[in-house]
């Protein structure tokens, strides 16, 4: 539009501005006229259409989550659940191959389709608030602490576990690990200000309490 701006002829002072809006009017109109290749040209400019798409994405999403207001409860649920969704993907992924029942196999693949993408949308998060995506050492992250993390040995033990003994171990370290998600999530609830993780703390709370009483009943039949 910038163009069409200059482009208009200099309008003597003792013209109204009612006469002065209407020709600017009329000069917009025609250059809009136009065939829709000027039009693509007004809005996309001359760079490749997809990676301006893809860099207005982008910002909007930064514009997003910096439009919002965040707090500290915000980045250590971000910075904390980032690390335990990852465990949880490790356990996930052990499953191909080891484990023999349905129900797990069908649960692991569930976890992992899950949680997945809630760490690439934690980690934007955190980009966006130009905040590390981990705290480095962390109270509370530790296996027997609260928060469901297992230990390396554990990981180990359930990497060495095949087919009912697999089933069992896993049934069982998941429900710990997602009651650690759920007392996470919880809190974030409660003292989180930013709307999108206050929002996943409560997908996070509803889904992985379903996926634990399904853990339960699992271990209750095998």
């Amino acid at each position: 539009m910038t163009a069409f701006t200059h482009a208009l002829p200099r309008k003597p002072v003792r013209r109204t501005v009612a006469v002065g809006l209407v020709a600017a009017g009329a000069l917009f109109l025609s250059a809009c006229g136009g065939d829709s290749d000027d039009m693509s040209g007004m809005e996309h400019g001359s760079g490749n259409s997809s990676a301006s798409t893809s860099a207005s994405t982008s910002a909007s999403a930064s514009a997003e989550a910096g439009s919002t207001g965040f707090n500290d409860a915000d980045v250590a649920f971000a910075q904390m659940m980032i690390p335990h969704h990852q465990q949880a993907l490790a356990m996930a992924r052990l499953a191909d191959g080891r484990a023999s029942d349905s129900e797990v196999k069908e649960l692991a693949a569930k976890i992992e389709q899950a949680q997945d993408p809630e760490i690439r949308t934690m980690q934007g998060w955190l980009k966006s608030w130009n905040q590390p995506t981990a705290a480095g050492s962390m109270p509370g992250m530790d296996h027997g602490s609260g928060d469901g993390m297992m230990s390396d040995g554990d990981m180990e033990h359930l990497k060495g576990m095949k087919g009912a003994e697999f089933d069992k171990m896993f049934a069982d370290m998941m429900i710990e690990h997602h009651n650690g998600a759920i007392t996470m999530a919880e809190g974030e609830r409660k003292n989180g200000e930013y709307a999108g993780a206050v929002k996943m703390a409560g997908a996070i709370v509803e889904g992985q309490s379903a996926e634990v009483k399904q853990l339960q009943s699992i271990l209750d039949r095998l």
